[in-house]
C-alpha cells in the first residue's frame, strides 16, 4: 500500500478507507481483550483455614510472595477444608482459590472446580491415652473423641474413615478446633483427638513430644489406599520429629490425603502461573512426609486439574515471564495475542488493497465504454428520424463525466483512450447529419 495507491481514491473514499481500517482495528482489539484474553486481576480471596492451623500460616506465605508482583491477595480465614469448598460453589462468595483436600469433590457439583496444583500431605493423627495400644480406628468405640469443628478438614476426612470402621455410632465426636482438641485430651475430656494436617501443626508438634500421649500406627492403611482413592498410605520413620529424643521411638503408619490449592475453572492464566511459582518456593522442599520437588505436584487427587497448571509443571514459566517482570510480562502477552490477529487481517487486506484500489478507478473509466458503444451502435444502425441532438447531447454528457475522472499518471492513456472513442463517436454524428455528397 503506497501513497500512489491512496491518490486513486477521491477524498471521500479515502476518508472510508480510514474509518474502515479503524474500525476493523478497533474491533480486533476489543474483542480480543474482552473474549480472548482480559487482563488478569489484581486482587485475589484466598479461603484458608483456622488461625491455628498449617493454612493460615501458608496464606501469609501468599500473600507476601504474590505482593511483590503487585497482587494483593486477601485471607478469609474459615474452619477449614468443608467451609472452603463451599466457599468456592458460591460464585457470590468472593472467595477466588481455596486450600481444599482429598475427599470433598462430588461431582457433578464440583465439576468446575479445578486443582491448581497438589501442595503436602495431610496425615490422620490420631493420639489416645492409656496403656494399651491402638492400630485399628473401630478399637476407639465407646469413647469421646475430638474430631474437629463442623467445616474443618480433619471433620470432613474423619467421618468417612470412622463410617467404614462402623463408628456411626457407638462413640461421642465432640467438635473443637487443633489447639482445644489437645487441651481436651491431656485433661481427660476426651479419649482420643483427630487431627489432619501437615507434621508442623502446633498442636501435632505438641502433641508428639507428648509422653502421656500415643500416637495410632494404621495396621490396615493398605486397605483405606484401595477403598478410598483419594486417602494416600504415608509412614514416619524413628527419629524423624526429633532425632535426639527419637520421636517417634517406632515406625508409624499413617494414612492421608493431599492439600491442594483450588480454583474456579477460569482463573486467568496469568495468575495460575504466579500462584504455581508461589507454590514452588514455598512446598517445593523436602517434608516430614515429602521428597525434595515432590510438590506442588498435578497428579490428580479427586479434582480435574488445570490444564495452565500442567503446562507450567512441563515447561515451567513462559519466556516472558521468567525474565520480565509480572505485569510486563502479561502486557507483552496480551499484545502478541492482539497482534497476530491483526497481523493476520491487515496484511492480506493491504496486499490486495492496490489491486481493488486499480479496479475502481478502471471501472470509473471502462463503465463510460458501456454507454458509448450503446450510443455508437444506435448511430451506426438508426433508420428514418435521427435523434443527433440527443446524441449529441449524450456525448457531451459522457464527455463531462470522463474530464471530471481523477485518473493517476499510470491510468492517463487508459483516459485519453476514452476520449478518442468519444471523439470518434461525435464524428460520425456529424457525418449521419451531414452525409458526405454522393460521386455522380
Amino acid at each position: 500500500m503506497t501513497l500512489e495507491n491512496l491518490v486513486l481514491l477521491s477524498r471521500r473514499g479515502r476518508f472510508r478507507l480510514a474509518v474502515l481500517v479503524v474500525a476493523l482495528v478497533v474491533a480486533m482489539v476489543w474483542a480480543t481483550t474482552w473474549f480472548v484474553q482480559p487482563a488478569p486481576q489484581r486482587r485475589l480471596v484466598l479461603a484458608s483455614g483456622l488461625e491455628d492451623g498449617l493454612n493460615h500460616r501458608y496464606a501469609q506465605r501468599y500473600i507476601e510472595i504474590l505482593a511483590r508482583s503487585g497482587v494483593k491477595v486477601e485471607e478469609r480465614m474459615t474452619s477449614g477444608a468443608g467451609q472452603n469448598m463451599t466457599l468456592l460453589l458460591d460464585p457470590n462468595s468472593g472467595v477466588d482459590i481455596a486450600f481444599t483436600q482429598g475427599g470433598l469433590a462430588k461431582p457433578p457439583e464440583t465439576d468446575d472446580l479445578v486443582m491448581l496444583a497438589s501442595l503436602y500431605y495431610l496425615p490422620m493423627w490420631v493420639f489416645y491415652r492409656g496403656s494399651d495400644e491402638v492400630d485399628q480406628v473401630n478399637e476407639l468405640q465407646y469413647r469421646r473423641i475430638a474430631v474437629g469443628v463442623e467445616g474443618s478438614g480433619t471433620r470432613e476426612f474423619a467421618n468417612p474413615v470412622l463410617a467404614v470402621n462402623g463408628l456411626t455410632t457407638g462413640i461421642v465426636m465432640v467438635a473443637t478446633s487443633n489447639a482445644a482438641a489437645l487441651r481436651a485430651l491431656r485433661s481427660n475430656e476426651v479419649d482420643a483427638a483427630i487431627f489432619v494436617d501437615g507434621a508442623q501443626n502446633e498442636a501435632v508438634q505438641s502433641a508428639l513430644f507428648d509422653r502421656n500421649l500415643k500416637l495410632m500406627s494404621f495396621a490396615r492403611a493398605d486397605a483405606y489406599v484401595r477403598r478410598m482413592p483419594y486417602i494416600a498410605k504415608v509412614t514416619l520413620p524413628p527419629g524423624m520429629i526429633d532425632f535426639a529424643k527419637n520421636i517417634p521411638e517406632q515406625e508409624i503408619t499413617l494414612i492421608g490425603t493431599k492439600a491442594m490449592l483450588t480454583a474456579r475453572s477460569g482463573l486467568h492464566p496469568a495468575l495460575v502461573n504466579l500462584l504455581l511459582d508461589a507454590a514452588h518456593e514455598i512446598h517445593g522442599g523436602q517434608g516430614a512426609f515429602e521428597r525434595a520437588g515432590e510438590f506442588p505436584g498435578t497428579d490428580p487427587v479427586d479434582l480435574k486439574v488445570s490444564g495452565e497448571a500442567i503446562d507450567h509443571a512441563k515447561f515451567g514459566p513462559n519466556l516472558l515471564h521468567r525474565y520480565l517482570p509480572f505485569w510486563v510480562a502479561t502486557m507483552a502477552e496480551r499484545a502478541i495475542i492482539i497482534v497476530v490477529p491483526l497481523a493476520a487481517l491487515l496484511v492480506p487486506l493491504f496486499h490486495y488493497l492496490p489491486q481493488v484500489l486499480r479496479w475502481r478507478v478502471r471501472s470509473r473509466i471502462y463503465r463510460w465504454y458501456g454507454e458509448l458503444a450503446l450510443l455508437e451502435r444506435d448511430v451506426a444502425t438508426r433508420g428514418g428520424a435521427l435523434p443527433t441532438e440527443k446524441w449529441l447531447a449524450d456525448l457531451d454528457r459522457i464527455e463531462r463525466a470522463v474530464a471530471g475522472i481523477r485518473t493517476p499518471a499510470g491510468f492517463a492513456s487508459e483516459a485519453y483512450t476514452l476520449r478518442e472513442h468519444i471523439g470518434l463517436v461525435r464524428r460520425a454524428v456529424l457525418a449521419r447529419i451531414a452525409p458526405p455528397p454522393a460521386v455522380s
